[in-house]
Order: structure tokens, then C-alpha cells, then sequence
């Protein structure tokens, strides 16, 4: 508000009307109505909120077809949120795995195509983005990109810890996440966005282990909130003192192959990703869009994976495959 507008106003609070305003202020009457619509056309709106998607674990593995993550690009694109949050085990490093060592199924497994898979599926993840941005440089269109680490990606430490002659040879940044354009948050850190706790998983006990339902998590963290880890989708609403809902959502699968370990009726979860729409302060409308439904939308988008390069006799010595 202008100094002339806020006499003005100050003028019609003090006499009661416009009309007795302008008398004492000597001036007509639609100058000051004209002056007064003015100021309230300048009272800004509410802040919109944020629009945030959300991709769960993805566990990105040789063998696999990416098209389906080239589609949910697609829909980034053609949606626009203003923050992309990868959840974590966006790779999953099946040749660390501790669950496999000693089996059969653990043979053959290398290090180096298990860095080529989360590449090549972040590769079809983001090249409907990269596309879309060559196409119009003049106003590209660039997301906040945060990725939290998950335990899939810390496998690779692990394996560093357990044997220390591969320090320096392994290391989570083969994975190229920051290269990607990506804010990487370390394993179990958690980063808060409008309002809205994001980690791969939330632990609860002395023991750290992750919570166990959303439920259990909504009463650990106290505040609106996102994890993955788990398949499937678990949602719990909880109200602050002030009134405000707060909302709690565990959901840990975004990929259409089958884990063994599952068996065939566990792998009958729920599979996709999530759209919060009007983030802030921890309030949002949460949005599921499954996997049937993405291919579906956008059948005609396919990725066509690169040939894997075969490791060498001296990455194999490093124990880099």
C-alpha cells in the first residue's frame, strides 16, 4: 500500500465512509475509491503450494527393461513438479548382495554391470527431461532433483568396510547420481521439504530398524512424512495441535520384475510412484499413479538398453566386477 493509499484508508476508518473521508480530505470521492481497489487488487494470494513427485525404490538390476521409467519421465514432463524426490535403492547392487553370497544364484554377478544397470535406468528416466529441455532452451524446465540414499546404494560401503583393500576402489559415486543432476543425501539422513520428512526408511527402538507401518512411523517422526523400503503402500493421517493433517506414507516399489526372495505371493504388491500435490508445511493431497497405469498412458515411449560392457581381467583382479 502507497503512502497516499494508507491516508486514505486511515482517513475512511477515522469518519466511517468514503464519502466523509473525501468532505475531510478535500478531494472527490472516487479517487478515493479508485485509490482503496487499487490496494486490494495489490494484497498478494496465497502462496501456492508445491508440487512434489515421488519415486520409490526402483532397484534398477542387469536384465531388466527400463521403457517403464522412460514413461513415468513422460509424465514428469509433462506434469512439471517442482521437486523430484528419488526415495533410494534406486540401484540394487545384486553382486553385493549378503542375501545371495554362497548360492548359486549369487555366481556370475559383477560389480561393474551392476553400475551400468542404475545408469542406464536413470538414463531412461531422465531422458524424456533432457529431450524436452534441448527442444526448448530458451525456458527449460529444471526441477529440484533430491536423491536419498538407500540400502541397496549402501551395500557398496558395506562391502568397503568388510574389505578394506577395496577402499578406493568401490565407492557410491560410481553411480554418477550428483553427475545426473542430483542433491544425494546420505543413507538414513533425512531431508525436510515444505514441511515434509523424506528418508529411505525411519527408525524406531534402540536397534534402529526401520518402522514397521506407516503408523509406527507417523509416531516416531511426529510431522508428515516419506519412506520407502518396504513394498507396496501404507498410508496413516494423524492432526497437529494446531488442526493441520499430517500425513505418513511408506511405499518401496517402483519396478516390474519379481524378487526371488518374495516368493509368488509377495510379490503381488502394489508398484509405482507418488504425486504430492499442494505441498506446505506438511499438509499435501497425495496422489498414487501405478505402473499399469503409466504404461498404458504412454505405450508408445520405449528404452532401448545399451549393450553391457564386459568387465576386464584387471577390473576383476581390482574386485571392481
Amino acid at each position: 500500500m502507497t503512502p497516499t493509499q494508507q491516508k486514505y484508508a486511515e482517513a475512511v476508518a477515522r469518519f466511517g465512509s468514503n464519502k466523509k473521508a473525501a468532505l475531510a480530505l478535500g478531494v472527490q470521492r472516487r479517487t478515493i475509491d479508485k485509490s482503496l481497489q487499487a490496494a486490494r487488487r495489490q494484497v498478494s494470494p496465497p502462496r501456492k503450494g508445491v508440487r512434489i513427485l515421488v519415486l520409490p525404490d526402483v532397484q534398477a538390476k542387469p536384465g531388466v527393461d527400463f521403457s517403464y521409467l522412460a514413461r513415468i519421465g513422460a509424465y514428469m514432463v509433462e506434469k512439471k513438479p517442482d521437486v523430484v524426490v528419488c526415495i533410494g535403492d534406486f540401484a540394487d547392487m545384486p553382486s553385493l548382495s549378503s542375501y545371495d553370497k554362497g548360492k548359486k544364484s549369487f555366481e556370475g554377478r559383477r560389480y561393474k554391470r551392476d553400475i551400468e544397470a542404475a545408469q542406464f535406468a536413470m538414463q531412461a528416466f531422465l531422458k524424456p527431461l533432457n529431450e524436452h529441455n534441448e527442444k526448448h532452451k530458451s525456458r527449460p524446465y529444471k526441477p529440484r532433483m533430491v536423491l536419498t540414499l538407500g540400502n541397496h546404494e549402501e551395500r557398496i560401503d558395506r562391502a568397503v568396510n568388510d574389505d578394506p583393500k577395496l577402499d578406493g576402489m568401490l565407492s557410491v559415486k560410481d553411480l554418477a547420481y550428483e553427475e545426473y543432476g542430483w542433491e544425494v543425501v546420505p543413507f538414513l539422513k533425512v531431508v525436510v521439504i515444505e514441511g515434509v520428512a523424506f528418508s529411505h526408511y525411519f527408525t524406531t527402538g534402540v536397534m534402529g530398524r526401520p518402522a514397521s507401518s506407516a503408523q509406527a512411523q507417523l509416531r516416531k517422526t511426529s510431522m508428515s512424512c516419506f519412506a520407502g523400503h518396504q513394498q507396496g503402500k501404507q498410508i496413516t493421517y494423524g492432526s497437529r495441535a494446531d488442526g493441520k493433517t499430517i500425513t505418513s506414507i511408506i511405499s518401496g516399489s517402483c519396478y516390474e520384475h519379481s524378487e526371488g526372495y518374495l516368493g509368488p505371493q509377495g510379490n503381488q504388491h502394489w508398484r509405482g510412484f507418488w504425486m504430492l500435490n499442494d505441498c506446505q508445511d506438511g499438509s499435501f493431497d497425495e496422489m498414487p499413479i501405478s505402473l499399469s497405469y503409466i504404461n498404458q498412458k504412454y505405450a508408445h515411449i520405449t528404452y532401448d538398453t545399451p549393450a553391457y560392457t564386459m568387465p576386464t581381467a584387471e577390473e576383476i583382479a581390482a574386485g571392481k566386477c
